[in-house]
């Protein structure tokens, strides 16, 4: 006998063992959430974000512990009127005292007037670094509340790094939340109107949710290797439900049309294993190629990118598992209950429901492939000029990282933070130039920083703020604090930037021979982290490209299909990027949807990288599902050309399914307030939308149908099955377990 895939191997196990597969699966999800609340979750650290210039200067004044401490900012405020002097300074000396006792907190300075006299502001100065204290801020947010209870005339407000990422932490809870309550009745709806009952319903949602859980231990442990920066529980989420329940789809429809085709003749054992040779095989190619295609986000050398790689990773790799294993076991179980009620039902003489043919396409889908069958030269021609008109914005697309300025302003932090530049200009931006020298260079390093500060208070683009300068215990090391009086993403804070690294730094500092000098500070570090970017950009998208058009090739024996493949998520991808430009960057977005112009005015640096990934992943589980089904026509005999249609056809309503379900589920992320995230779902969900009713059903069909048995190129075994082969029915591989009743 020849042997079986794996795919069918493990489904008959599973179908003839269904209790212990089951069981299994529970155990592996146990197990999997045991051992990673065990670990915990390793969060990155500051060292983890370096990258260029600014990762060096930082390396240096973290060495020689001279490095900006994180600081948070409390204002003092009348509630209407003008501020009392004398009730402020009591404030101000009751909040210093109670922060003098915190052991998180390293200083507390003097209060600050602003120029306006309308706010008084105390800097507390906290031990650690910037990217770590988050954790550490909740006592300095209590004393604040404290203060302000004690002070009810007043207004007393925090904010700073840690509160505002503190902040915008809870936001993202409440966000993600907020977008499961509406994407579950969705889903629920989704899957009611495909098969009709509420069994077939918690199939597909209780994997999906025990394939996320699985994946959020996975990734837990996974952290131990490769730091988690916070956003990869976000993208289990995000991507577990969508292709868990897609996954769950493919299985289950190929299952009920087996069922309905063997008319009772069949085991539900034998019926499962036959999905298991077709649609079980479809799963595992298509998680490999999310799998491999998410790898590339590796060759980015980026923590952040890392991060969504292996949660992406994980909860694809969670979903199959799931599909090709308790799956079987499940419909099996269905299936023989199946049984018995149209037993019971028969021997009282009840004529049982007819349920609706899952072969039949429906009015829509013959219509919406009624111009590629009838028309396939022009329906080629306008497809793809429309994808490629709604790919032209993308030429324009401006990236730009988003920092607190495109942060949500309902945060309450941001809104105080707000309230602070407005009073306090000067803070708005700075600039941290570190050097160090040898230790015979001191004088020479102090004569070149001052020369330094002086041209910088000649520049009208830095402020008036007088330079604070910061020198290690053994004097080689100094940090110059450079304000600038724009907000961090202004073109006037990326020239003052330019022309301190281009022309201030290098006839100063530079001129110390041997001297280690760099620019860092939030600024710095967005233009150096862009860059980085910008450079490893050419290399993941060539390795991906290659791995899809590999994957493919040897997927379908086909070199033809890879090129096709390569070149319709490539215009899937950029017809997504160009409504994202056209919806985010030129702010169509807030017109429609009122959204907050700070989402609007750029795309996030790390969209396009990780959409285009992502998509080129997602993009192939319709891919490998529908030209599988045109290829298993065609194998067994049918002509490429209705074999193309038929596979369409067979697979559409599963196909349409599957993308309301993911619609759904990257639409309701647009409601959320972090900037990144609207943009992703807003083009993941086009992007998806785009593929499943134009690339599958206009652009794909049309290209196969106008090549021929060319599109199989040059697979030998598909040239003798269509080598004047006459129309024949779909024929499909015997699975080791189907039996006749």
């Amino acid at each position: 006998m020849e042997k079986q895939p794996i795919t069918v191997r493990v489904a008959s196990w599973s179908a003839l063992h269904p209790g212990r597969a089951i069981a299994g699966w529970f155990v592996f999800v146990a197990l999997c959430l045991a051992v990673g609340i065990g670990l915990g979750t390793n969060s990155a650290t500051a060292q983890d974000f370096q990258v260029g210039e600014s990762g060096r200067a930082e390396a240096i004044a973290t060495e020689a512990k001279v490095l900006e401490r994180p600081s948070e900012q409390i204002m003092i405020t009348s509630k209407s009127g003008p501020l009392d002097e004398a009730q402020a300074e009591t404030a101000a000396q009751d909040l210093t005292a109670r922060m003098k006792k915190l052991p998180e907190v390293l200083d507390v300075a003097a209060p600050a007037r602003a120029a306006n006299g309308k706010m008084l502001m105390v800097e507390v100065t906290m031990k650690g670094v910037k990217r770590e204290v988050k954790e550490f801020v909740d006592p300095l947010l209590e004393q604040t509340a404290q203060v302000q209870a004690a002070h009810p005339d007043l207004v007393v407000e925090e904010t700073g790094d840690a509160s505002v990422s503190k902040g915008l932490d809870s936001q993202r809870s409440a966000d993600l939340a907020t977008s499961e309550l509406i994407s579950f009745p969705v889903t629920l709806i989704t899957l009611f109107l495909v098969f009709g009952s509420l069994i077939m319903i918690g199939v597909p949602l209780l994997l999906a949710l025990t394939s996320i859980a699985g994946a959020f231990g996975l990734y837990m442990a996974a952290s131990h290797l490769l730091p988690d920066t916070g956003v990869g529980m976000n993208v289990i989420l995000l991507i577990g439900m969508a292709v868990g329940v897609d996954y769950t789809l493919f299985y289950l429809k190929r299952e009920r049309e087996e069922r309905e085709k063997a008319a009772g003749r069949l085991s539900p054992e034998a019926v499962v294993g036959i999905a298991a040779a077709t649609s079980g095989r479809a799963i595992v190619v298509s998680a490999l190629a999310v799998i491999i295609s998410t790898a590339t986000l590796f060759l980015a050398t980026d923590v952040i990118f890392s991060s969504l790689a292996v949660g992406t990773i994980v909860v694809v790799f969670a979903a199959m598992i799931s599909s090709v294993t308790v799956l079987p076991a499940l419909l099996v179980k269905i299936g023989h209950r199946q049984d018995r009620r149209a037993a019971r039902a028969a021997a009282q003489g009840k004529t049982p429901k007819r349920r609706r043919s899952t072969r039949e396409t429906g009015k829509l889908w013959t219509a919406l492939l009624s111009p590629a069958r009838n028309h396939p030269v022009a329906t080629l021609v306008v497809s793809v000029l429309v994808m490629a008109g709604l790919a032209l914005p993308a030429l324009g697309m401006e990236l730009r990282v988003l920092n607190k300025d495109t942060h949500s302003r309902e945060i309450p932090e941001m809104k105080t933070y707000d309230r602070l530049n407005e009073a306090f200009p000067d803070m708005l931006a700075e600039h941290w130039v570190v050097v160090r020298v040898g230790a015979d260079q001191q004088d020479e390093m102090r004569a070149a920083l001052g020369a330094l500060t002086e041209r910088v208070q000649a520049d009208p683009a830095f402020s008036n703020k007088k330079p604070e300068l910061r020198t290690s215990a053994d004097g080689r090391v100094s940090v110059l604090n450079l304000s600038v009086p724009h907000r961090l993403s202004s073109a006037e804070t990326k020239d003052s930037l330019k022309h301190l690294r281009e022309d201030y730094i290098p006839a100063t500092v530079g001129k110390i021979a041997g001297a280690e000098y760099g620019v860092d500070g939030t600024s710095a570090q967005d233009a150096d982290y862009l860059d980085h970017q910008n450079a490893k950009l050419p290399v993941v998208v060539g390795f991906l490209l290659l791995l899809t058009f590999l994957l493919t090739a040897l997927v379908f024996g086909s070199v033809v299909l890879g090129l096709i493949g390569v070149l319709l998520n490539l215009l899937s991808v950029a017809a997504a990027f160009g409504l994202l430009v056209v919806f985010f960057q030129w702010g169509l977005a807030s017109t429609l949807f009122g959204f907050d112009e700070s989402a609007t005015s750029a795309i996030g640096s790390r969209v396009p990288l990780f959409l285009f990934v992502i998509l080129f992943g997602l993009s192939m589980d319709y891919q490998v599902f529908v030209v599988s089904r045109i290829r298993e026509a065609a194998l067994g005999g049918v002509p490429t050309r209705k074999a193309v249609l038929d596979g369409i056809e067979s697979s559409a309503k599963v196909v349409t399914s599957a993308a309301v379900v993911m619609v759904t589920v990257f639409s309701s992320f647009i409601l959320l307030h972090l900037a990144e995230m609207k943009q992703i779902g807003f083009s993941l969900a086009v992007a998806v939308l785009l593929d499943a009713f134009i690339i599958r059903v206009m652009i794909l069909p049309s290209a196969m149908i106008l090549l021929g048995n060319a599109s199989w190129w040059p697979s030998t075994r598909m040239r003798r099955a269509q080598s004047g082969a006459p129309e024949a029915p779909v024929t499909v591989p015997e699975a080791p377990v189907a039996q006749l009743r």
